[in-house]
């Protein structure tokens, strides 16, 4: 593949490539236990999610798989809003997949965001050379359903730990 994009644009954001540095801010986007209705758990305190930012940006220990993460800044608000990710492969015969995901700080939800992040990442890994992308979305989790349609996915009858796959043509 070629190298994971950097960088990228769209037209109202910046996905910027994670650093450990942006868990600060993320700390407060990503507050809300409203976020983990869908997927579990809680929010991360600002140290637990530099730990987690740590490991992040150190790479896959699986050297198959590359980890690409982005924080998204919302360019007219000079904020942080979300995070959009992928975890790239390839198989025996070369087809480049990413296992795509996202998530929007709930004051930022509801504006078309999550959307233009993920397609905006979805151009940008096709552009570098993933043909197939895949995304796990919990079947009550209308928001999310509607970007993975809107970057071209499709739901299967496959399910992974109660959440339908998502899969591009």
């Amino acid at each position: 593949m070629s190298a994971v994009p950097g960088i990228i644009r769209t037209p109202r954001l910046t996905l910027l490539p994670l650093e450990v540095g942006h868990a600060a801010e993320m700390a407060g986007v990503l507050g809300d236990s409203a976020l983990h209705a869908f997927v579990g758990g809680r929010p991360l305190r600002p140290d637990e999610l530099r730990a987690r930012y740590e490991r992040l940006v150190a790479g896959s220990p699986d050297p198959g798989a590359t980890w690409a993460n982005w924080v998204v800044r919302l360019d007219a608000e000079g904020c942080l809003t979300g995070t959009v990710q992928a975890t790239v492969t390839a198989d025996d015969g070369g087809l480049r997949t990413a296992e795509v995901a996202w998530v929007v700080g709930t004051g930022w939800q509801r504006r078309g965001i999550a959307t233009e992040a993920a397609q905006g990442l979805v151009a940008a890994l096709a552009a570098a050379g993933v043909r197939r992308f895949v995304a796990h979305v919990h079947p009550d989790h209308r928001a999310s359903a509607a970007v993975a349609a809107a970057v071209g996915l499709a739901p299967t009858t496959h399910r992974q730990d109660g959440e339908i796959r998502w899969e591009s043509g």
